[in-house]
């Protein structure tokens, strides 16, 4: 009788630690969809002939952040949003993260349609890497921000905080980001990471969490150098 108590009661220890194991992976399934996401982007912009500057400067960024799909769509006002992640490069040189940030904008003017861009903006100052670790950044006024230089033989010496590259679909040639706002998902890196409470500073500065399901992001981005 003892015997089968034990069995029943190693059952449903199991059991529960299996559903629990399988509520922590659905939780996460949303953010890992964009880490993958994130890093086919990134490898679709170190392979393209005409994101040369990108491929060699990446080197020097103090951070990247990638937006797998930023949707803009419109008539007279529209605006643009997405989620991306943001990586940041550790004091032992080394690229920590992601931390998951949310990207809106609001503009005004004759556009129509609709498209989905895929970007990756290169963090270059200090000051630029600091503010993302604030709730959150306006581009163009808290700090400065540049569309950078798209070609094959593309070279430009550019001086701003964030330097955007985007590849888009559709009516609109690419995703002007100056005005958009990015704020830090904390929910999502709680969930992603299972750590409460999780700011952006204890994954990019201290680089306290790590999820496997980085790695593969983390490979594609230090080959960059």
């Amino acid at each position: 009788m003892k015997k089968t108590y034990v069995t029943h009661f190693a059952r449903g220890l199991l059991m529960s630690v299996l559903i629990v194991a399988s509520s922590v992976a659905l939780a996460q399934g949303e953010q890992q969809k964009l880490v993958d996401q994130a890093n086919a982007s990134l490898s679709n912009f170190m392979r393209d002939p005409d994101m040369g500057w990108l491929q060699q400067n990446i080197g020097r960024a103090k951070a990247v952040m990638i937006a797998p799909e930023l949707l803009k769509a419109g008539f007279i006002f529209g605006g643009s949003g997405g989620r991306a992640v943001v990586l940041a490069r550790g004091s032992n040189g080394r690229w920590v993260g992601p931390a998951f940030y949310t990207v809106a904008t609001a503009s005004v003017g004759f556009q129509a349609g609709v498209s989905v861009s895929e970007n990756v903006t290169l963090v270059m100052t200090d000051k630029g890497f600091n503010s993302l670790l604030a709730t959150s950044v306006k581009l163009g006024g808290d700090a400065s921000v540049a569309a950078g230089p798209i070609g094959a033989g593309a070279k430009s010496d550019i001086i701003a905080d964030f330097i955007t590259f985007s590849r888009a679909k559709g009516i609109y040639g690419g995703l002007n980001l100056d005005g958009t706002v990015i704020t830090s998902s904390n929910d999502w890196n709680e969930v992603y990471y299972q750590k409460k409470p999780l700011l952006p500073p204890d994954i990019l500065v201290r680089a306290g969490p790590h999820n496997k399901g980085s790695d593969k992001l983390i490979a594609t981005l230090s080959r960059g150098k």
